[in-house]
């Protein structure tokens, strides 16, 4: 039968996450649960009811859009937080519509049991599924149909290897000799209504005999070798009968049905094997992306179609109709709200929310969500915030992945986008997590520095984000760091990396900030044609061929976006 299971909805940040990023979508995705468990359990009082989606059976869950930096993985590691689920795409899945969990059945069960269970799980098609769980083969009620237009062939029976089970359970008979789990495989079907003399020369070795209550015709199958007899209208086989069969190895059946009704049903008993399609069987994985199956399945006439799981094991089925109702993948999205920000796919999602600290953007969304969006330096203040609107205490770990979050966000307050607001806040999570600021601020910022062990790519990648101004596509990263000398010796590295995937990152132009906490100044990197001239124009500097030094520019949010976006403009 078809479960139903909890609707997941991702708590996500933007592309190649920061600390910021990765903390607030822990903390939200936590805050969020914690008001919902309260909603369920009649304990509202005092919460701000428009936090929450309504919707039944909801659970948030943390997710990231890259890998996680080393800043981070000390601060995740270090405050006991689990790193979230990857999602470097966040289109909708096979494994987020409603797929019908319709359990699979074994390769011997009878067609009757297959018609029967389509009925009580309301579908025409079923997976016929091993042991294991893997998928054989499907079943459909053509295929039952199919079976009973057989009802000529008299041989049938021993094709499809039909077990004696299957016929007792069909015929509600009992057997009186025999095994039930011994199998039919050859002979034909007989019907003994004709008289003795013609039953003697029809019935051969390895028939299946259908006869009443005579004696001499059940006397006759037995001896010319008939592999089973079903005796009919509730008759019951005499000892004599039975010691003779038993000798012979012949089952004998017993069942209430009279000869018409068992002829017309026994087909019945054939195991759904016989019938089941094997070959060209389409199947979905719960991975698999619902734009990209789609075609196929509008191409196909086939009503059902199997869903496996990552492992190959069936999970259920949907159908043409799921598409027309299915939900989008539900997503919330913290710490940024434009789409080339995004994990891919986002214009496929249903955004429900947007927690951000950043200027708005080109998130577009189906319809009216809410959005919290403040001039502060951290997505982590805001988070805070919440947890107070609520009148939720926020525990010791949560304190301290926000409290990391501001830190970086706004280089211990060094950053121009800090507000009083961050500073505040931060020094009440510290309090809460019992840390101290400073010392955790330069363990963090060491583990995140260690320059020298990583490639050219997780450098480049550990904070960077695209943006477009004047129809012109443009990247720009930063790493910063409490050692001047460290961030120069990765200088000729970046800049031929930058050189090398310039063409690769559809950008026309890419910036980098090397930036020193304690000077407050960052080495601009910059590669692309006409980059240089954007620069100077930008900041009225002469610069060198592929940098400019910027004493004071710390923000890439609040110092060198708007100085590059006026530069393009301009």
């Amino acid at each position: 039968m078809e479960l139903k299971r909890q609707k997941e909805v991702y708590v996500i940040g933007h592309k190649n996450p920061d600390s910021d990023s990765i903390c607030s979508a822990i903390a939200y995705a936590s805050l969020k649960n914690e008001i919902l468990d309260r909603v369920k359990k009649g304990d509202s009082e005092g919460l701000y009811q428009n936090l929450f989606v309504e919707g039944g059976n909801v659970v948030y869950v943390p997710a990231r859009a890259g890998q996680v930096n080393t800043e981070t993985e000390y601060v995740l590691k270090t405050f006991n937080q689990k790193t979230p689920v990857l999602m470097n795409a966040i289109r909708t899945q096979v494994g987020d519509i409603n797929i019908r969990h319709i359990k699979g059945i074994p390769a011997n069960y009878s067609l009757k049991k297959a018609w029967e269970t389509m009925r009580e799980s309301d579908t025409s098609t079923l997976a016929v599924v091993d042991k294991e769980g893997f998928l054989q083969g499907l079943i459909t009620m053509s295929d039952i149909a199919a079976a009973y237009m057989s009802v000529l062939d008299n041989e049938i029976l021993g094709e499809a290897c039909t077990p004696i089970a299957n016929i007792l359970e069909t015929l509600k008979g009992e057997l009186i000799v025999g095994d039930s789990g011994k199998c039919l495989t050859k002979g034909k079907l007989v019907v003994s209504t004709a008289t003795l003399s013609v039953i003697d020369k029809f019935i051969k070795e390895d028939d299946l005999v259908i006869l009443g209550n005579r004696y001499e015709a059940q006397l006759s199958a037995i001896e010319n070798k008939a592999s089973c007899i079903i005796i009919c209208d509730g008759a019951r086989a005499s000892r004599t009968i039975c010691k003779l069969a038993e000798e012979n190895g012949c089952s004998v059946i017993c069942t209430p049905y009279d000869t018409y009704a068992v002829t017309r049903s026994i087909n019945q008993s054939i195991p759904v094997s016989y019938f089941m399609i094997k070959e060209g069987i389409i199947e979905f994985n719960e991975s698999d992306y619902v734009a990209d199956i789609k075609p196929v399945m509008m191409s196909k006439r086939h009503r059902d179609f199997p869903i496996v799981d990552v492992n190959g094991r069936y999970v259920g089925m949907i159908s043409r109709r799921t598409l027309i109702d299915m939900d989008a993948k539900k997503v919330v999205l913290v710490d940024h709200n434009e789409v080339e920000q995004a994990a891919d796919g986002v214009d496929e999602a249903e955004v429900v929310e947007i927690v951000d600290h950043h200027k708005l953007g080109t998130v577009e969304t189906i319809r009216p969500v809410n959005v919290r969006n403040e001039p502060v330096g951290c997505t982590a203040t805001i988070v805070y915030e919440m947890y107070m609107e609520n009148q939720i205490p926020v525990s010791k770990d949560i304190a301290g992945i926000l409290c990391s979050a501001i830190i970086s966000d706004t280089l211990m307050f060094r950053s121009p986008t800090c507000t009083a607001m961050d500073q505040m806040v931060a020094e009440q999570l510290a309090e809460i997590a019992g840390v101290d600021i400073e010392s955790h601020a330069m363990r963090m910022f060491e583990e995140g520095s260690q320059l020298k062990k990583k490639t050219d790519s997780e450098i480049f990648f550990q904070d960077y984000k695209k943006f477009t101004a004047a129809d012109v596509n443009y990247g720009v990263g930063q790493i910063t760091s409490m050692n001047r000398n460290e961030l120069l010796s990765v200088e000729e590295r970046l800049l031929a990396y930058m050189e090398s995937t310039l063409e690769d990152m559809e950008t026309d132009m890419i910036f980098f900030m090397l930036t020193d906490i304690l000077k407050e100044s960052t080495r601009l990197l910059f590669v692309g044609k006409d980059a240089k001239t954007v620069v100077e124009n930008s900041f009225h500097l002469e610069a060198e061929e592929n940098y400019i030094d910027l004493e004071g520019v710390v923000s890439r949010k609040k110092q060198l976006i708007p100085k590059l976006t006026a530069g393009l403009q301009g």
